[in-house]
């Protein structure tokens, strides 16, 4: 579960998408929004999550999951820290394997108004921005092979950063200290 949270997050990194110049997503400075993701199964299994997201540079994220499970996931591009309220477990990880933001919207090319197709690395994500060029819906299939959907409600960008501190997950000392 937990490499799948791992494999899932290294993907969810491509959030931080706006349109910002000719017919390329670029990423913003920041922004905060509602999320709602499935992940379905090559199987037809489907799961779904919502909560809010806080994304303060390429390098900084933090999903707060609220249903079905309770959750935090920050990171620092260098660190993944899983935060598991149900089991009250903190689990971190070396991030093993970086995601080129950059080079992925790079290659974004628009495929029909407000929606632009990037490949990087022998995968396709497909983004979606509103009539405002903001965020809208992200999908791709992950490292499992699921097909996986964000859709993202109330999003605000930012023109500054978020402190580190609001950035950083809460880690209850009582909870299970896990190093992967």
């Amino acid at each position: 579960m937990i490499q799948k949270i791992r494999y899932i997050f290294i993907s969810l990194l491509l959030v931080g998408v706006t349109l910002y110049g000719e017919n390329r997503p670029s990423l913003p400075k920041s922004f905060k929004a509602n999320f709602k993701q499935s992940i379905t199964s090559d199987r037809g299994k489907k799961i779904s999550y919502s909560g809010s997201i806080l994304f303060s540079s390429p390098k900084s994220f933090k999903w707060k999951y609220r249903s079905p499970t309770k959750k935090d996931i920050c990171t620092d591009e260098n660190e993944l820290i899983v935060v598991d309220h149900d089991l009250e477990q903190v689990s971190r990880f070396i991030m093993d394997r970086g995601l080129n933001l950059s080079a992925i919207l790079a290659n974004a090319k628009e495929h029909r108004k407000s929606v632009y197709i990037a490949s990087y690395n022998g995968k396709s994500y497909t983004i979606q921005v509103d009539s405002k060029n903001r965020l809208s819906r992200i999908a791709y299939k992950d490292d499992l092979d699921n097909n996986v959907l964000i859709v993202f409600s109330g999003m605000r960008y930012n023109q500054k950063s978020y402190s580190d501190k609001k950035m950083r997950c809460d880690m209850p000392t009582s909870y299970d200290q896990i190093e992967g």
